[in-house]
């Protein structure tokens, strides 16, 4: 094989890779993650972002970030994800609704919604009765109570029915490996040009921000860096000082109860004092009167 064959052959199994994998780069030299400090300068970080539901199942966990339940797309730091599509299916299962969502993007996605603890003598808890049953229509629809995920504010998802068309915003989470959301909030969507609106809102972010690395320069990485270590001072002085409440509060309240057991202890011997008085007038008034009854005698 020649030279010029070698390097066509090895551009054309780049382009494959590349075809195959929309987060793949040239030469395998993947995109830096960056420490989390750095998450603040994100585009993505603390937004919610518009995606389709086949680039949600592309989010991948990267180590080191194990426990923060953090995705990434590239090198993109993902945590709450918006949606725009049509219910296909809605599943009651122990504890959660789940809503099977397709955006006609080639793949569906599961929206998780919590069920509300049941109230103290209320009633049964509808779902657990009707485990892995498909609601059809508006007529099955349990009346279980819902709330969101992170903040367990109440939801009323009583419109959420097969054949409806919605926008969500999720958080991100894994069930059996499969990417999922779990709904904070939703708005009906009653028209196509909402909908047309928001599917060129999200290939344009795609096309501009996911599908290109997040980059920092070195001087940008340095100055976000000194910016966690002062707020990182700034917590640790607040902890400090919290610290430092909660122990004289704690001193103060254990020289409190000291003193109340001392006055309590005083107040029972006073007490036992009196009473021993008290017997000893007893008796003595007990003996004067038998004696004078005696002497009547």
């Amino acid at each position: 094989m020649t030279t010029s064959q070698h390097n066509t052959s090895k551009q054309d199994t780049t382009e494959e890779q590349q075809e195959n994998d929309p987060m793949a780069t040239p030469n395998n030299a993947g995109p830096v993650f960056y420490p989390a400090f750095c998450f603040k300068a994100s585009p993505t970080h603390f937004a919610w972002v518009k995606m389709a539901a086949v680039d949600v199942h592309r989010l991948r966990r990267q180590r080191g970030f194990e426990g923060q339940n953090i995705f990434f797309y590239n090198n993109h730091p993902i945590r709450f994800v918006s949606l725009v599509g049509l219910i296909v299916a809605r599943t009651e299962i122990t504890r959660r609704t789940i809503l099977t969502l397709d955006d006609s993007s080639g793949a569906t996605i599961d929206v998780a919604i919590l069920h509300a603890e049941p109230k103290k003598g209320g009633a049964t808890d509808v779902a657990a009765q009707t485990a892995s049953s498909v609601v059809e229509d508006r007529s099955t629809v349990t009346t279980t109570a819902h709330i969101s995920a992170t903040e367990r504010t109440e939801l009323d998802i009583t419109p959420l029915v097969p054949g409806t068309s919605i926008r969500i915003k999720g958080t991100l989470s894994q069930f059996r490996s499969q990417m999922q959301l779990n709904l904070e909030r939703y708005e009906l969507i009653h028209d196509t040009n909402t909908e047309m609106e928001f599917l060129d809102s999200r290939l344009r972010f795609l096309v501009e921000v996911l599908s290109n690395p997040w980059v920092l320069l070195d001087s940008e990485i340095e100055g976000l860096r000194v910016e966690a270590e002062r707020d990182g001072m700034k917590i640790g002085e607040e902890k400090r000082r919290a610290e430092k409440r909660a122990r004289k509060r704690k001193e103060r309240e254990e020289r409190d109860q000291r003193l109340i057991a001392r006055r309590y202890e005083k107040e029972e011997r006073r007490r036992e004092q009196e009473a021993g008085v008290l017997r000893v007038e007893g008796g003595k008034a007990m003996r004067e009167t038998r004696h004078q009854r005696d002497g009547s005698l």
